[in-house]
């Protein structure tokens, strides 16, 4: 990062003397994002091509268009829409940059989709560093390159000092869903298996204790990953998964009792069956906070017949993002549609649907 000029009006004016009217100086001697970065002008020009176009280059976004033109599917499509305000813009593990394109991705993959194309809108602050914002948009391009997906359209605001924090990033994508596959939380039947592909509790837990300045034996990381290639593999071996869901804002607590609400069925875990990092467990503690309430960003639950359970766990531990892949409950008939779990003393205790968001700005 660089330290604020003396003078910053020397770097907030996009005129080099403002007692005269003169051409704006070269992109290169504004550290900063100002506010004729979001003009549409020659300094918006240079913006997209310094930053956007040199990390995010494809024929799509190169053609420089009002409208990206796309080839055309021959499956369903799957349309998603995300916003991303996460604090701090960078954490444990990732940033605002490649959370966006895993988020987007991940909601295209919850209805089986393979991504195939992403627009990204950047609410940008006066006084950004430049640096800051190349490394997140190298992030999502980074990201991006992974899944093989790419982003075709974009825009950029800038808003003034004090109205913004640093950076704000809106997406939408768009996937293609293959015959035979057929995904919805209203699928899910009483005998189902409920599987999750690792620990509960990594991202959300990870941010927290960034901002809290704390350290734990084990270092807390963000979960956040793309999750496509995993979800293929779980749909390749068993195409009749009922349906899955990522445990974002308000964790697998919310995610399953919007499937239990949806289908109409009540939900059971098993508390000996839930996967908790140590460290995050610890946290969690610390803060009074439920594991089961906490967002993940590389998490999936899927409800499966129990008869597929099996297949689908061991294709999901052939992939490193399901290595650790558990069965951690089962659907059951609940005409309260409650989601409950037998704990390790063999009690039953009601799982609370989240009121409010207990960790704002984490996604």
């Amino acid at each position: 990062m660089m330290d604020p000029p003396a003078d910053s009006s020397s770097i907030d004016s996009p005129l080099a003397n403002s007692g005269s009217i003169q051409c704006p100086r070269p992109m290169s001697d504004y550290p900063r994002v100002v506010m004729a970065h979001g003009g549409g002008g020659r300094m918006t020009q240079e913006l997209l091509e310094h930053v956007f176009l040199r990390a995010l280059d494809n024929p799509a976004l190169n053609e420089r268009e009002d409208a990206a033109l796309l080839k055309p599917m021959h499956g369903r499509w799957a349309f998603s829409t995300d916003a991303y305000v996460v604090q701090p813009l960078f954490f444990p593990g990732g940033c605002i940059g490649d959370l966006a394109i895993h988020g987007t991705v991940n909601d295209l993959a919850m209805r089986g989709a393979k991504p195939l194309a992403i627009s990204a809108a950047f609410i940008l602050e006066e006084g950004l560093d430049i640096e800051t914002l190349k490394s997140i948009v190298d992030a999502m391009a980074t990201a991006a390159k992974r899944v093989g997906v790419s982003v075709v359209a974009g825009d950029t605001k800038v808003v003034e000092k004090g109205h913004g924090d640093g950076c704000y990033i809106a997406t939408s994508g768009i996937g293609e869903v293959r015959e035979g596959i057929d995904l919805s939380i209203r699928h899910a039947k009483p005998g189902d298996a409920i599987v999750i592909n690792g620990n509960l509790g990594d991202h959300g837990m990870a941010i927290l204790s960034h901002r809290a300045g704390m350290q734990f034996a084990s270092p807390i990381v963000s979960d956040t990953a793309p999750l496509y290639e995993l979800v293929a593999a779980m749909l390749g071996t068993c195409p009749e998964v009922r349906c899955l869901r990522d445990p974002t804002r308000g964790g697998a607590a919310a995610a399953l009792y919007e499937i239990a609400s949806a289908a109409k069925v009540g939900i059971e875990l098993d508390e000996a069956a839930i996967p908790v990092h140590a460290a995050v467990h610890s946290a969690c503690e610390l803060f009074g906070l439920d594991p089961l309430a906490v967002a993940n960003e590389g998490k999936v639950i899927a409800i499966v017949p129990d008869g597929s359970v099996d297949r689908v766990l061991h294709a999901m531990k052939s992939h490193q993002l399901g290595q650790y892949a558990t069965r951690i409950g089962r659907v059951v008939a609940d005409a309260s549609h409650r989601v409950v779990m037998r704990t390790r003393l063999g009690t039953v205790r009601m799982i609370p649907i989240p009121v409010g968001e207990q960790l704002p700005r984490i996604c």
